[in-house]
């Protein structure tokens, strides 16, 4: 097994029963299509066909242009074939966080070399809408307060999996990081949580200054010597 394999079999088990969701929130569970579940064999089976141990890079959950269309965490239609080299039917749009993740991974020596090292998640790895737009898990209290337990078992799952447990980075540096901390102190998940900006608030908010923020991520990220 590798752990490819064995994370395919995780994304393929998720799901949220109905009392753990609030009337008026949707979730977003894209490995319910048989064909992104065949992009993501595709995607795993190039990149992650091994057992090394890798740092996770920890986001909020997916939103409807990106990971919630691909399943692959800040991974838009666009990268996912241009890049990756994994063709897809999907509409091609561009996401902003996946826009500047692809400029780290680029950065950083390109895919393979930044897969090999990097495993993107989020605390939740299904994303949510409400009123047919992008909601936050943290933005919701009760979905929040209703699922914690069912984050730290996915948290845990992908750990076991693969997870190198001296450190882990959250992308936020607020209202994940925060809940990242949380649940980490409760929990024991890794030895040390750290934060990094958030790429869409990169993009949204700091985009003339992006190449210095990528140059941040991969100065971080190079600093670990696995």
């Amino acid at each position: 097994m590798s752990f490819g394999i064995d994370i395919l079999n995780f994304y393929k088990s998720l799901s949220f029963d109905d009392q753990s969701i609030p009337v008026d929130i949707d979730v977003m569970n894209p490995f319910s299509d048989t064909s992104v579940l065949n992009i993501n064999e595709e995607f795993y089976e190039k990149y992650y066909n091994d057992n090394n141990k890798r740092i996770f890079l920890i986001g909020i959950n997916p939103g409807r242009l990106g990971g919630g269309v691909t399943g692959i965490p800040f991974t838009d239609p666009i990268n996912l074939e241009n890049v990756l080299g994994i063709k897809n039917s999907l509409t091609k749009k561009h996401e902003l966080s996946s826009r500047f993740i692809y400029d780290v991974i680029h950065a950083s020596g390109g895919a393979s070399h930044f897969f090999s090292r990097y495993y993107l998640t989020a605390i939740s790895p299904l994303g949510f809408t409400k009123e047919g737009k992008n909601i936050n898990y943290y933005d919701h209290k009760e979905l929040m307060a209703q699922n914690e337990s069912r984050f730290v078992k996915w948290l845990k799952a992908q750990i076991r999996i693969g997870g190198n447990p001296e450190i882990a980075y959250s992308l936020g540096r607020g209202k994940n990081f925060d809940y990242l901390k949380y649940l980490n102190s409760k929990y024991k998940l890794f030895q040390k949580v750290d934060k990094l900006p958030h790429p869409r608030w990169v993009m949204q908010y700091r985009y003339p200054k992006r190449a210095e923020f990528v140059s941040f991520y991969t100065g971080i990220l190079a600093s670990h010597n696995i």
